[in-house]
């Protein structure tokens, strides 16, 4: 598949297949993610990958009692935020792999050099999501380890310089995501 295809024919999926994603496959991804750029050539993306159903099931059961938590304080809606917390879970713990990308905040000497590691691992996830698509996988970037790096980094026994960004599902797609639509770039573009 050439760049171009990949990038107008990858979607998100949420469900996948049981069928296991092989440990040489998610080992290309990551090779794949990891030439993404770098300000500075820092390279501060981090890589913790999860197959197991064990860990999975306690990942997602520790970030939805972290998610209940900040709900009921916000005093949202009890239905709300159980329907919420279970399809979080469901989609944690049936897919077949998940690599969670973190940043290492070692030796980031400030805001401005925070702010280039987390460009640098959100491109690192581009690359990674592109090529689970091309090697014919489905994957989906969830966010929520932002709301909680540190249910993340204490449930995965991360080190301590590990800041969780985003929960990647990987697998093979039990359907083909849907079309979201995009903005025509010319809408959003100015040329000077």
């Amino acid at each position: 598949m050439d760049l171009f295809t990949a990038l107008h024919t990858r979607r998100s999926i949420r469900r996948y297949t049981d069928q296991p994603v092989p440990t040489d496959l998610i080992d290309q991804l990551l090779e794949a993610a990891t030439h993404a750029p770098s300000l500075h050539n820092r390279q501060p993306w981090r890589f913790a990958v999860i197959t197991t159903s064990s860990m999975k099931a306690q990942l997602a059961d520790r970030m939805g009692e972290r998610l209940t938590a900040d709900r009921l304080q916000a005093a949202d809606r009890v239905e709300a935020i159980e329907r919420d917390v279970a399809r979080s879970r469901e989609r944690i713990t049936s897919a077949p792999a998940i690599i969670v990308v973190c940043l290492s905040t070692g030796g980031l000497d400030d805001y401005h050099e925070q702010v280039m590691a987390i460009q640098s691992a959100a491109a690192a996830i581009q690359n990674l999501l592109l090529a689970a698509h091309a090697a014919g996988l489905g994957a989906c970037w969830m966010a929520a380890p932002l709301y909680c790096p540190d249910v993340v980094r204490e449930a995965l026994q991360l080190p301590d310089d590990w800041d969780a960004q985003a929960l990647i599902t990987i697998g093979y797609p039990a359907d083909e995501g849907k079309d979201r639509g995009r903005v025509d770039f010319r809408e959003i573009t100015i040329y000077r």
